[in-house]
């Protein structure tokens, strides 16, 4: 089972922290934010990654070259450039790390690792954490026999909310500010079919493929009523380095 990871984008809400880095490099204690990502999944032994690149791209595909180094303690003799490694972190995860394009948007970005996944798969983006338990997710995706679910949540009153009919998305309603509405949560189990939806560089997921998807009964919705907290904004990533620091991070499940 694999994770694609959207990775490109500009970050531009949050530009305090990314005029130098991707968004999804921001740090949330001593590990960027992917990497929490990354360990959610991992608890549920989804260790096969495909992280899709874009803005700043290099500094991802830096870290994670180097990744033993970032996460090691070691000794470097600058005269013979011998390192000697005292301790490491290692993770079992096989990464891909594909260039998408600098100005691609997010099913653009899908369209174009196409070629890396031949079946059922995990998606989210590089910005948003939960204590989600992605193996009822795909439990529930795999039961449902559409093409794509959703995992929808429920958010503070600024988002748009998912019309929802039993397990089966109809619609959407533009920022409705109930306690009873629910949005796309950003973590989602896709067939391989569904990437058929998108037409190009220039196609948003979240536009048209997603309404042909719904149009069609093809989109189902997982819901996750634990936490969720997406990294739109310098005060959402201080909040979450709060939490992480008070030793209780919710989306700490491992």
């Amino acid at each position: 089972m694999k994770l694609v990871i959207l990775a490109g984008g500009l970050g531009t809400r949050i530009s305090e922290e990314t005029s130098n880095q991707p968004k999804p490099m921001v740090m949330i204690g001593e590990r960027p934010i992917i990497w929490h990502i990354m360990k959610i999944f991992s608890c549920y032994g989804v260790n096969d990654f495909i992280i899709c690149c874009g803005y700043k791209g290099y500094v991802i595909k830096e870290y994670f070259a180097n990744y033993y180094r970032h996460t090691s303690d070691f000794k470097i003799d600058l005269s013979t450039n011998k390192l000697e490694i005292f301790s490491t972190k290692q993770e079992d995860w096989r990464i891909s790390l594909i260039d998408t394009g600098h100005n691609t948007q997010t099913g653009g970005r899908l369209k174009r690792i196409e070629d890396y996944v031949d079946d059922t798969f995990f998606m989210t983006y590089g910005d948003g954490l939960a204590d989600i338990n992605v193996q009822n997710l795909l439990e529930f995706h795999n039961n449902q026999g559409g093409l794509a679910t959703v995992t929808s949540v429920q958010p503070p009153g600024r988002f748009g909310s998912l019309k929802i009919d039993g397990d089966n998305v109809t619609g959407f309603v533009e920022k409705p500010g109930t306690t009873e509405s629910r949005i796309n949560g950003g973590f989602f189990a896709l067939e391989p079919g569904a990437l058929n939806y998108i037409d190009g560089d220039n196609t948003a997921w979240e536009e048209k493929p997603v309404q042909r998807l719904v149009d069609e009964g093809e989109l189902r919705a997982f819901k996750h009523d634990g936490f969720w907290r997406p990294m739109d904004t310098l005060r959402d990533k201080s909040a979450l380095e709060k939490m992480w620091h008070s030793g209780k991070a919710p989306w700490k499940i491992w």
